[in-house]
Protein backbone atom coordinates (compact mmCIF):
# COMPACT_ATOMS: atom_id res chain seq x y z
CA UNK A 1 0.00 0.00 0.00
CA UNK A 2 1.12 3.43 -0.64
CA UNK A 3 2.01 6.18 1.76
CA UNK A 4 -0.34 8.80 0.48
CA UNK A 5 -3.02 6.34 -0.12
CA UNK A 6 -3.00 5.18 3.26
CA UNK A 7 -2.15 8.60 4.65
CA UNK A 8 -5.35 9.59 2.80
CA UNK A 9 -7.53 6.47 4.27
CA UNK A 10 -6.37 7.18 7.84
CA UNK A 11 -6.64 11.58 7.53
CA UNK A 12 -10.67 10.46 6.28
CA UNK A 13 -11.17 8.31 9.74
CA UNK A 14 -10.08 11.37 11.59
CA UNK A 15 -12.44 13.36 10.13
CA UNK A 16 -15.00 10.83 11.13
CA UNK A 17 -13.25 10.67 14.23
CA UNK A 18 -13.88 14.39 14.53
CA UNK A 19 -17.39 14.29 14.24
CA UNK A 20 -18.22 11.19 16.01
CA UNK A 21 -16.32 12.26 19.01
CA UNK A 22 -18.72 15.81 19.35
CA UNK A 23 -21.88 13.94 19.29
CA UNK A 24 -20.90 11.51 21.94
CA UNK A 25 -19.95 14.67 24.12
CA UNK A 26 -23.17 16.06 23.84
CA UNK A 27 -25.20 12.95 24.62
CA UNK A 28 -22.72 13.20 28.32
CA UNK A 29 -23.88 16.44 29.02
CA UNK A 30 -27.35 16.28 28.36
CA UNK A 31 -28.03 13.32 30.45
CA UNK A 32 -27.65 14.57 34.11
CA UNK A 33 -27.43 10.68 35.39
CA UNK A 34 -24.49 9.80 33.46
CA UNK A 35 -20.83 11.05 34.84
CA UNK A 36 -18.91 12.83 32.76
CA UNK A 37 -15.62 10.82 31.64
CA UNK A 38 -12.98 11.11 29.53
CA UNK A 39 -14.45 10.07 26.08
CA UNK A 40 -11.68 7.85 23.99
CA UNK A 41 -11.98 8.50 20.58
CA UNK A 42 -12.58 5.79 18.07
CA UNK A 43 -11.35 6.45 14.44
CA UNK A 44 -13.98 5.29 11.83
CA UNK A 45 -13.11 2.46 9.38
CA UNK A 46 -11.74 3.58 6.01
CA UNK A 47 -14.55 2.32 4.18
CA UNK A 48 -17.01 4.22 6.25
CA UNK A 49 -18.66 5.24 3.35
CA UNK A 50 -19.92 1.29 3.00
CA UNK A 51 -23.56 0.75 3.91
CA UNK A 52 -21.39 -2.75 5.06
CA UNK A 53 -18.73 -1.43 6.93
CA UNK A 54 -17.49 -2.49 10.14
CA UNK A 55 -17.54 -0.26 13.42
CA UNK A 56 -14.11 -0.14 14.79
CA UNK A 57 -14.15 -0.46 18.63
CA UNK A 58 -11.54 1.06 21.58
CA UNK A 59 -8.85 -1.44 20.64
CA UNK A 60 -9.00 -2.36 17.62
CA UNK A 61 -7.20 -3.45 14.51
CA UNK A 62 -7.23 -1.29 11.47
CA UNK A 63 -7.25 -4.78 9.74
CA UNK A 64 -7.17 -2.62 5.70
CA UNK A 65 -3.56 -0.65 7.12
CA UNK A 66 -1.96 -3.11 9.10
CA UNK A 67 0.16 -5.81 7.75
CA UNK A 68 3.03 -8.28 8.77
CA UNK A 69 6.29 -8.70 6.53
CA UNK A 70 8.72 -11.83 6.93
CA UNK A 71 12.11 -11.92 6.10
CA UNK A 72 13.23 -15.11 4.85
CA UNK A 73 17.04 -16.13 4.40
CA UNK A 74 18.40 -18.72 2.24
CA UNK A 75 20.95 -21.68 2.77
CA UNK A 76 23.04 -22.68 0.32
CA UNK A 77 22.06 -21.32 -2.95
CA UNK A 78 18.71 -20.52 -2.38
CA UNK A 79 17.24 -17.17 -2.38
CA UNK A 80 16.14 -14.53 -0.11
CA UNK A 81 12.48 -13.57 0.28
CA UNK A 82 9.95 -10.98 1.65
CA UNK A 83 6.40 -11.75 2.41
CA UNK A 84 3.82 -9.79 3.04
CA UNK A 85 0.75 -11.01 5.50
CA UNK A 86 -2.72 -10.02 6.86
CA UNK A 87 -4.73 -9.91 10.10
CA UNK A 88 -7.59 -10.97 10.65
CA UNK A 89 -9.88 -9.45 13.12
CA UNK A 90 -8.08 -8.26 16.11
CA UNK A 91 -7.33 -6.36 19.17
CA UNK A 92 -4.53 -4.55 21.28
CA UNK A 93 -4.52 -2.86 24.31
CA UNK A 94 -1.51 -0.64 25.12
CA UNK A 95 -1.32 -0.37 28.71
CA UNK A 96 -2.68 -3.17 30.11
CA UNK A 97 -1.44 -5.28 32.61
CA UNK A 98 -3.39 -8.21 31.68
CA UNK A 99 -5.86 -9.20 28.54
CA UNK A 100 -4.01 -7.07 26.62
CA UNK A 101 -5.35 -8.38 22.95
CA UNK A 102 -4.90 -10.76 20.43
CA UNK A 103 -3.10 -10.86 16.34
CA UNK A 104 -4.44 -13.09 14.13
CA UNK A 105 -2.41 -14.05 11.31
CA UNK A 106 -3.96 -14.87 7.92
CA UNK A 107 -1.57 -17.59 6.93
CA UNK A 108 -3.94 -18.04 3.55
CA UNK A 109 -2.75 -14.40 3.10
CA UNK A 110 1.09 -14.93 2.89
CA UNK A 111 2.07 -13.68 -0.17
CA UNK A 112 5.88 -13.70 -1.70
CA UNK A 113 7.94 -11.05 -2.60
CA UNK A 114 5.20 -8.40 -2.95
CA UNK A 115 7.09 -5.06 -4.05
CA UNK A 116 6.40 -3.57 -0.61
CA UNK A 117 7.59 -6.84 1.04
CA UNK A 118 10.94 -7.11 -0.79
CA UNK A 119 11.31 -3.01 0.11
CA UNK A 120 10.24 -3.60 3.79
CA UNK A 121 12.68 -6.35 4.50
CA UNK A 122 15.50 -4.42 3.22
CA UNK A 123 15.67 -6.24 -0.07
CA UNK A 124 16.03 -4.96 -2.91
CA UNK A 125 15.20 -6.45 -6.98
CA UNK A 126 12.33 -7.81 -7.84
CA UNK A 127 10.92 -11.18 -8.51
CA UNK A 128 8.76 -12.61 -11.54
CA UNK A 129 5.51 -13.70 -11.21
CA UNK A 130 6.14 -17.91 -12.04
CA UNK A 131 8.49 -17.77 -9.56
CA UNK A 132 6.83 -15.71 -7.10
CA UNK A 133 4.17 -18.15 -7.73
CA UNK A 134 6.10 -21.04 -6.96
CA UNK A 135 7.46 -20.22 -3.59
CA UNK A 136 3.97 -18.97 -3.01
CA UNK A 137 2.88 -22.79 -3.37
CA UNK A 138 5.92 -24.11 -1.50
CA UNK A 139 5.46 -22.03 1.29
CA UNK A 140 2.21 -22.91 1.98
CA UNK A 141 1.74 -26.46 1.13
CA UNK A 142 1.38 -29.13 3.83
CA UNK A 143 5.18 -29.71 3.84
CA UNK A 144 5.92 -25.93 5.10
CA UNK A 145 3.23 -23.96 6.67
CA UNK A 146 0.33 -26.00 5.60
CA UNK A 147 -2.29 -23.33 5.49
CA UNK A 148 -5.09 -26.06 4.97
CA UNK A 149 -4.88 -27.22 8.04
CA UNK A 150 -3.43 -24.19 9.45
CA UNK A 151 -5.38 -21.29 8.28
CA UNK A 152 -4.43 -18.82 10.89
CA UNK A 153 -1.61 -18.26 13.69
CA UNK A 154 -2.21 -16.17 17.03
CA UNK A 155 -0.41 -13.90 19.33
CA UNK A 156 -2.31 -14.04 22.35
CA UNK A 157 -1.11 -10.84 24.47
CA UNK A 158 -1.66 -11.02 27.95
CA UNK A 159 0.29 -7.47 28.75
CA UNK A 160 1.82 -4.57 26.87
CA UNK A 161 3.28 -2.23 29.01
CA UNK A 162 5.49 0.62 28.21
CA UNK A 163 9.10 0.03 28.88
CA UNK A 164 10.19 3.69 29.90
CA UNK A 165 12.71 3.46 26.49
CA UNK A 166 12.26 5.64 23.67
CA UNK A 167 13.64 5.28 20.01
CA UNK A 168 16.33 7.30 18.15
CA UNK A 169 13.47 9.74 16.95
CA UNK A 170 11.74 10.14 20.61
CA UNK A 171 9.26 7.43 19.62
CA UNK A 172 8.37 5.31 23.41
CA UNK A 173 8.74 1.82 23.16
CA UNK A 174 6.25 -0.71 25.19
CA UNK A 175 6.60 -4.49 25.22
CA UNK A 176 4.17 -6.92 24.21
CA UNK A 177 4.46 -10.38 26.67
CA UNK A 178 2.12 -13.53 25.77
CA UNK A 179 2.09 -16.41 23.78
CA UNK A 180 2.46 -17.04 19.98
CA UNK A 181 0.69 -20.33 18.20
CA UNK A 182 2.11 -21.50 14.64
CA UNK A 183 1.52 -24.34 13.18
CA UNK A 184 -0.52 -25.96 16.12
CA UNK A 185 2.82 -24.91 18.41
CA UNK A 186 2.69 -22.62 21.02
CA UNK A 187 6.44 -20.52 22.18
CA UNK A 188 5.92 -17.62 24.69
CA UNK A 189 6.98 -14.66 22.85
CA UNK A 190 7.98 -10.89 24.05
CA UNK A 191 7.74 -7.84 21.44
CA UNK A 192 9.34 -4.52 21.60
CA UNK A 193 7.44 -2.04 19.73
CA UNK A 194 7.40 1.68 18.83
CA UNK A 195 4.64 3.63 19.10
CA UNK A 196 3.45 6.86 17.34
CA UNK A 197 -0.24 8.53 16.76
CA UNK A 198 -1.34 8.60 12.50
CA UNK A 199 -4.56 10.26 11.74
CA UNK A 200 -5.80 9.66 14.75
CA UNK A 201 -4.53 5.88 15.15
CA UNK A 202 -1.96 4.14 17.57
CA UNK A 203 0.55 3.07 14.95
CA UNK A 204 2.56 0.04 16.27
CA UNK A 205 5.84 -1.22 15.05
CA UNK A 206 8.00 -3.74 16.38
CA UNK A 207 9.74 -7.40 15.20
CA UNK A 208 10.68 -10.51 16.50
CA UNK A 209 12.46 -14.00 15.39
CA UNK A 210 11.12 -17.01 15.49
CA UNK A 211 12.95 -20.68 14.32
CA UNK A 212 10.38 -23.01 11.84
CA UNK A 213 11.55 -25.74 13.37
CA UNK A 214 10.18 -24.80 17.21
CA UNK A 215 6.74 -24.70 16.47
CA UNK A 216 7.62 -28.00 14.16
CA UNK A 217 7.73 -26.84 10.91
CA UNK A 218 10.07 -28.73 8.24
CA UNK A 219 12.22 -25.28 6.58
CA UNK A 220 11.91 -25.96 2.71
CA UNK A 221 14.82 -27.09 0.54
CA UNK A 222 15.72 -29.20 -2.25
CA UNK A 223 18.51 -31.09 -4.49
CA UNK A 224 19.67 -32.52 -1.16
CA UNK A 225 19.86 -29.09 0.93
CA UNK A 226 21.78 -27.45 -1.75
CA UNK A 227 19.23 -25.43 -2.45
CA UNK A 228 16.85 -23.72 0.58
CA UNK A 229 15.40 -21.02 3.37
CA UNK A 230 16.97 -20.74 6.60
CA UNK A 231 15.03 -22.06 9.74
CA UNK A 232 14.73 -18.64 11.51
CA UNK A 233 12.32 -16.17 10.66
CA UNK A 234 12.33 -12.56 10.85
CA UNK A 235 8.81 -11.09 11.51
CA UNK A 236 7.67 -7.90 11.34
CA UNK A 237 4.66 -6.26 12.14
CA UNK A 238 2.71 -2.57 11.03
CA UNK A 239 -0.37 -2.19 12.79
CA UNK A 240 -2.59 0.71 13.57
CA UNK A 241 -4.79 0.53 16.20
CA UNK A 242 -7.49 2.36 17.36
CA UNK A 243 -7.12 4.09 21.05
CA UNK A 244 -8.42 3.36 24.44
CA UNK A 245 -8.85 5.04 28.11
CA UNK A 246 -5.61 2.83 28.96
CA UNK A 247 -3.26 5.55 27.21
CA UNK A 248 -2.67 9.08 26.89
CA UNK A 249 -2.77 9.73 23.31
CA UNK A 250 -1.06 13.54 24.74
CA UNK A 251 1.90 11.50 25.57
CA UNK A 252 2.19 9.91 22.11
CA UNK A 253 3.95 11.27 19.29
CA UNK A 254 2.63 12.06 16.13
CA UNK A 255 4.18 11.83 12.40
CA UNK A 256 5.70 14.36 11.04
Amino acid sequence: MKLNSLDSKLSKDADMLYFSSRRSWLTLLASSLLPIVPFVGVPSPTIAQEATAPAYQPADVQTQASRVYVFVDKTGLGHQHGVEAKLLSSTLVLGAEQNAGKLVFDMTSFDADTPTARKYVGLSGSTDASTRSAVNKNMKGSAVLNVAQYPTATFDIASALPTGQSTKQGLPIYQLKGNFTLHGKTQPLAINAAVEQARGWLHVRGNFAIKQTSFGITPYSKAFGAIGVADQLKIYGDVYVAPTDKIAMAEIPSRQ
